[in-house]
């Protein structure tokens, strides 16, 4: 939620059209005429007779003089809209969860004869090493450090490995250890963030060329959380520009199992190196796919949590409605330990909340509601189709009764767009204005730097309807959810994704085995508002199931 400069205009929130209208000028760099106003109505729809412009005029004259006093006035960098987005349906109350458990560590687990296949051990597995002193902190961290600098040229999913810093923490990981004081299941394993989370004394590019010197002296929640249960930072990993794609200033995240392709975005380093086993699990940031996306190009399995249940102070905003922060991982029990320790309320943080959270591994799955999208894997023609349906096939053999659902109709779907251009559009617009967006990499239509140059032509009205409709479609899909736990869907394909990311429900994307192409392919599992726990236990007992969460690109065990 942080930029390196301090002026933040809430004008999307309080202004009228008359923002679109002040743009369009042509008259003069301060002043419009008349002609302007009636020639931007255009673009949103209007067509007022002459004399009500004539009137309108003098009002949009000191409408421009609010605007530029705005200006004025400097925000600090984690403000956030007074307009705040509550993801509860109306009368909704959050599931009672049970709590985490006290994760299990096996006893048994002993190195592997060839090290390299350390790179793909769960986290129970690297825990057990470290707390049954088979292998040191610092050992594994040395470990991962020259993993990530052997394949970071070829996969270009690394903007900064923390060494001094992971040195130091797996130094002290140890010595706790040596002294009878284990911090948990997490105590000495390395890990890595996308690069839109602040570390203090490293530098936070958001992947963007005019950020890339950027240095933010504050340490975000999550990273914060991760480093008190004993984690060890090693790398800030790839974001795509400003959390867009795979793009960024030094060029294109790979995916590790076909290099000739991108890793997609925009948590692209996240996903290419958790898929690579250079680090066990890294986090990633979602506002429209960025971790669903990368989970599924990179087959690993990621975890996007409800709106609200994990911090973002210390990460970039892209959309303050939409954005989360979540855990990317090889599987669904790995990624509940991660969620385990970042979830909760934060201080700092007001959009966080402190419902009933947890995880029950042993509870049995049967015993949950499940619905399918049939009619939107019917449709799907991609070629991960084969595996979607196999998946289903594992589903009804694991004793699970499917029962056919349909996604909200009669919703503007097109509109939707406008409310993360318009949050993205604010948070960024004094580089835009400053016209420091000029100096990012990629410049096409559909580029981050465009979409932000654009924002300033959405009108405040638009937004704001978008936002009622967005309230129409999260009481649609609660007619929908409250009679399940569970809803299985494509990754990619249908309305899915936007759905869920508008409306706040959480989802895991998990690996459903290889294409005709041998590209990764992916299932989503899609839960209720603050029920996490619901996805995780079917995503474990499908992962227990079948192996394809244990697959990993070959070429990276050498």
């Amino acid at each position: 939620m942080y930029q390196p400069t301090k002026r933040l205009p809430l004008l999307l929130f309080f202004s009228l059209f008359t923002t679109l209208i002040i743009t369009s000028c042509s008259s003069s760099k301060n002043e419009f005429s008349k002609k302007d106003v009636k020639r931007s109505q255009k673009l949103i729809g209007l067509n007022f007779d002459k004399k009500y412009i004539d009137t309108l005029y003098p009002y949009l004259k000191r409408n421009k003089e609010g605007f530029d006093s705005l200006r004025k006035y400097t925000l600090d960098n984690d403000v956030i809209p007074a307009v705040r987005f509550d993801p509860l349906p109306l009368n909704f109350s959050p599931k009672s969860q049970a709590g985490f458990p006290l994760w299990e560590i096996p006893t048994d687990v002993a190195l592997p004869s060839k090290k390299a296949e350390l790179a793909f051990y769960s986290i129970p597995k690297l825990a057990s090493l470290i707390k049954n002193k088979k292998i040191s902190s610092l050992e594994l961290t040395e470990f991962f450090i020259e993993r990530l600098k052997k394949y970071n040229p070829i996969l270009q999913c690394t903007i900064t490995i923390t060494e001094e810093m992971a040195i130091e923490q797996a130094k002290k990981m140890d010595a706790e250890l040596a002294a009878g004081n284990y911090r948990g299941i997490l105590h000495g394993i390395p890990y890595g963030v996308k690069d839109l989370m602040a570390v203090e004394g490293y530098k936070t590019t958001w992947g963007a060329e005019p950020y890339r010197n950027q240095q933010i002296e504050i340490t975000a929640t999550v990273v914060q959380k991760l480093q008190d249960a004993g984690g060890v930072l090693v790398a800030k990993l790839v974001s795509g520009s400003l959390a867009r794609g795979d793009v960024w200033f030094d060029g294109k995240t790979k995916n590790p199992w076909d290099t000739e392709q991108g890793a997609t975005g925009s948590s692209a380093g996240s996903g290419s190196a958790t898929s690579a086993g250079l680090v066990p699990f890294a986090l990633g940031t979602e506002t429209l796919g960025s971790i669903t996306s990368p989970s599924n190009r990179n087959g690993i399995t990621g975890l996007r949590p409800t709106y609200g249940r994990v911090s973002r102070h210390g990460v970039m905003s892209l959309s303050w409605s939409m954005d989360k922060v979540g855990p990317m991982a090889r599987s669904a029990e790995d990624c509940a330990i991660v969620y385990s320790i970042i979830t909760g309320k934060d201080p700092k943080d007001g959009m966080t909340t402190d419902y009933p959270d947890g995880f029950e591994p042993s509870k049995d799955y049967k015993s949950l509601r499940i619905g399918y999208l049939k009619k939107d894997i019917d449709k799907d023609t991609s070629l991960s189709k084969d595996n979607l349906e196999k998946a289903l096939k594992t589903f009804k053999e694991m004793g699970l009764t499917l029962n056919e659902v349909e996604l909200p109709e009669d919703v503007p779907y097109s509109s939707f767009d406008v409310i993360l251009r318009a949050e993205a559009g604010a948070f960024f617009d004094d580089m835009v204005r400053a016209e420091e967006v000029d100096k990012m990499v990629e410049q096409d239509q559909r580029s981050r730097a465009n979409s932000l140059r654009q924002a300033r032509f959405i009108p405040a009205v638009e937004y704001l309807q978008a936002n009622r409709h967005r309230q129409v479609l999260i009481e649609k899909m609660q007619t929908i959810m409250k009679d399940y736990d569970v809803l299985i869907s494509p990754t990619f394909g249908n309305r899915q994704l936007i759905i869920t990311n508008l409306t706040g429900h959480p989802v895991i994307a998990i690996p459903t085995g290889l294409d005709k192409e041998k590209h990764p392919t992916s299932i989503t599992l899609v839960g209720n508002i603050y029920d996490e726990a619901s996805i995780l236990l079917l995503a474990k007992a499908f992962q227990d199931q079948t192996e394809f969460d244990e697959m990993h690109p070959e070429g990276y065990t050498d």
